[in-house]
């Protein structure tokens, strides 16, 4: 088995992360904030323990940006790529943006969140949980 579970990177590749433990989560956010960083209706995100998530490469390339009170949301400062996000009162826990995965996660979304948030434009008929903000522990 290779020495990391996960990989991932930005877009340009000057940011680069490992994750050594399974995803606790996948799950996609509909809140303003992500769909603004992400440029889409919603963003798609794995939830991590910050002990496993590692940024392996370009460190010093990653910025920051306190969306909300108590949260970081990171990206490069190359090419803007979002890498992930912490809060205060989840900091054992960082939520990556599945789209700068390398493989496979080998896990599917769980639910969706914020969805009192949503773009009137995404209709959801997945199937999945929603929750009108986030649901308990993520």
């Amino acid at each position: 088995m290779a020495a990391s579970l996960l990989t991932g990177s930005c877009q340009c590749g000057q940011v680069r992360y490992e994750i050594d433990a399974p995803p606790l989560a996948m799950y996609h956010c509909h809140c303003s904030i992500c769909r603004a960083a992400s440029g889409s209706g919603f963003a798609t995100n794995i939830v991590v323990t910050a002990a496993s998530f590692h940024v392996v490469r370009g460190s010093a390339s990653l910025r920051s940006h306190a969306s909300s009170p108590g949260k970081l949301r990171h990206f490069c400062g190359n090419c803007g790529s979002p890498i992930y996000s912490r809060g205060e009162t989840t900091s054992d826990r960082v939520s990556v943006r599945s789209g700068t995965l390398d493989h496979d996660p080998g896990i599917r979304p769980a639910f969706h969140a914020y969805v009192d948030s949503k773009a009137p434009w995404v209709e959801i008929g997945d199937g999945l949980r929603q929750f009108a903000q986030a649901p308990a522990g993520h």
